[in-house]
């Protein structure tokens, strides 16, 4: 009986170390953002050269979360809502991992930015990060508190993010036509937005994930305005 009462109180630790290490992972990739932009806006190359190493970091933790869900999949064979934990957080960490990557691609972005005259003030890519990370947190917090409504209003934010893309797009492209001579720095920029845009994506399939791992429903093909179904009764899940 004692052994029993044991290797539950181990399993749930196990299930809490998980979401624990997500939420690290999370604040690491978010901090990522936080400085790649940073360095950006004020021309700190070398605080770019501090995202781009501090990957290593990341990438470590995304392989050691992987083989605990692989671990607690082979051994503990969970079932119901534990095994849709287990492989929403495979797909959370999936998503913070290439959230990582995003960080890296602005940060290397911005140092070669660094290196010209500035094209133009940045205004809405600062915008764009503050609104990403805001993004990341939320779905997060969704996760830990295992709460729909705010996951549902990190699929919203997401169109703020979209927008905002198409508006530097936009505005970048009259620069180009305008002179040729800004092509390199124009095109720089738009990375740089692309990627923020591609972060808010990443953040918005988490908050899908959240929902998925509460309600057992599959919204990844849904539009965010669309409806999403409440919580199953506890004794379905």
């Amino acid at each position: 009986m004692e052994q029993k009462v044991h290797t539950s109180r181990q399993y749930e630790k196990e299930l809490r170390e998980i979401k624990e290490n997500l939420m690290y992972l999370g604040v690491l990739v978010e901090k990522a953002i936080g400085e790649a932009v940073r360095s950006l806006l004020e021309r700190d190359t070398e605080a770019a050269r501090s995202v781009v190493d501090g990957d290593e970091a990341v990438d470590r933790l995304d392989e050691e979360i992987e083989e605990k869900c692989i671990r607690l999949l082979a051994i503990r064979q969970p079932a119901a809502r534990d095994l849709r934990f287990i492989t929403a957080a495979i797909k959370i960490n999936a998503h913070l991992e290439r959230i990582g990557d995003m960080a890296v691609t602005i940060a290397r972005k911005a140092a070669a930015l660094n290196e010209e005259p500035q094209l133009k003030p940045y205004i809405d890519l600062p915008r764009m990060a503050d609104t990403a990370r805001g993004m990341i947190r939320k779905s997060l917090d969704a996760l830990m508190r295992e709460n729909i409504a705010a996951a549902r209003e990190v699929r919203l934010e997401d169109e703020v993010v979209d927008s905002l893309n198409e508006q530097i797009f936009r505005e970048l492209l009259t620069f180009i036509i305008e002179d040729p001579r800004t092509t390199h720095r124009a095109l720089l920029i738009i990375q740089i937005s692309k990627s923020l845009e591609r972060i808010s994506d990443h953040a918005t399939s988490i908050a899908k994930a959240v929902i998925y791992m509460i309600t057992g429903e599959n919204v990844r093909h849904t539009r965010a305005d669309e409806s999403v179904p409440g919580a199953m009764p506890e004794d379905e899940r």
